[in-house]
């Protein structure tokens, strides 16, 4: 199996942004030490919901102090950003970690419409203006000189430079959640990320990945490579023992939950509707923390002492997972808390799978 280590931490105030920021950063320097195979960041704005916002130049500062481990975008919000500076950045970057890039690409968060507004967007066209971004940004790698006229960007690219490390680009993941979208992405052949679907569903939904990767035109063993470099994503936190974990992580996520509830019942505009069919009790703020906190802690958490935990991680393996994304960073857990997860997990979980 490879492991990756994945960062979604919050800040609770902007006066431990500064700090937090450090922390971040030596957490994923540790991730290269304990031997996890990528670094993933997540990106959120304006809230402190993820402490650094903007993953690029966060990346570009990792990239300095790691020499081995991936550095990836779990995932960039490519509504928000336009193609032709993304594609220069994100070039500059395979640069500078020598080729250690993976490109996770999505249209934006589907919850928080307040990080669309601003940018003086709403999300209604984010799916279509994420599809021209991408058109655009991989053009921008791959064909010289290049012009483009579509609905949101008109212009003409004499050259890009710098020219990725990567050729002919960085990997681009894509993110999925229906089974449909496990087909499409399969039968184009690209690799994809998933969020916390349950341990029941993972087979079926790798099942559906695989049937589209087989009207791909790809040989079998690049089919049977991207099936298991698909990664699919938990929380995880080893703590001494199975009670304490529970009672120090079940902490972290009441305040992690009231500080994203907060935000998006206070800054979402009044008529925006997220889609019934993405809530559930963790994301829904109807319920009450203690319902949504049950339903994260067993839909998709691997939580508990090194030995609960390798127990937790051999079951996803039998499902079929190859490429486990590890949330270990959260706001509220604590530094020193966090750093003390990840030995245990890297020292005594990881070592029985790589």
């Amino acid at each position: 199996m490879k492991f990756g280590w994945l960062t979604l931490a919050h800040s609770p105030a902007p006066e431990q942004d500064m700090a937090g920021i450090f922390e971040q950063l030596e957490q994923a320097t540790l991730a290269e030490t304990l031997g996890f195979d990528g670094v993933w960041l997540t990106e959120h704005n304006f809230t402190g919901e993820s402490v650094y916002s903007d993953p690029i130049p966060f990346a570009a500062a990792l990239a300095m102090r790691t020499d081995r481990i991936r550095i990836g975008f779990a995932v960039i919000q490519m509504s928000l950003r336009h193609p032709v500076r993304l594609a220069t950045q994100l070039s500059l970057l395979d640069n500078l970690t020598k080729g250690r890039l993976d490109i996770g690409v999505g249209r934006g968060t589907i919850f928080n419409e307040y990080e669309f507004v601003g940018y003086g967007l709403r999300s209604d066209d984010a799916r279509e203006r994420m599809q021209e971004t991408l058109d655009v940004m991989t053009r921008a790698w791959t064909a010289t000189p290049f012009k483009h006229k579509g609905k949101y960007y008109a212009l003409s690219v004499p050259e890009l430079r710098p020219v990725p490390v990567q050729r002919p680009h960085p990997p681009i993941w894509h993110s999925v959640a229906s089974g449909a979208s496990f087909r499409t992405c399969g039968e184009k052949g690209v690799p994809i990320l998933t969020a916390r679907i349950p341990v029941g569903q993972i087979k079926e939904r790798l099942g559906q990945y695989a049937e589209g990767l087989a009207s791909s035109g790809l040989d079998t063993a690049t089919q049977k490579d991207l099936v298991a470099k698909a990664a699919i994503w938990r929380w995880v936190y080893v703590g001494e023992s199975r009670a304490s974990a529970a009672d120090e992580f079940t902490a972290a996520l009441v305040e992690t939950r009231r500080h994203m509830t907060h935000s998006r019942q206070s800054l979402n505009p009044a008529d925006f509707k997220v889609d019934p069919a993405m809530l559930n009790p963790w994301t829904d703020g109807r319920h009450s923390d203690a319902d949504g906190i049950r339903f994260a802690l067993q839909s998709g958490t691997l939580i508990g002492s090194a030995k609960d935990v390798a127990e937790q991680v051999a079951e996803l393996r039998g499902a079929g997972v190859g490429h486990l994304l590890c949330q270990m960073s959260f706001g509220y857990l604590g530094h020193e808390r966090i750093q003390a997860s990840m030995r245990r997990f890297g020292e005594q979980v990881m070592p029985a799978f790589h």
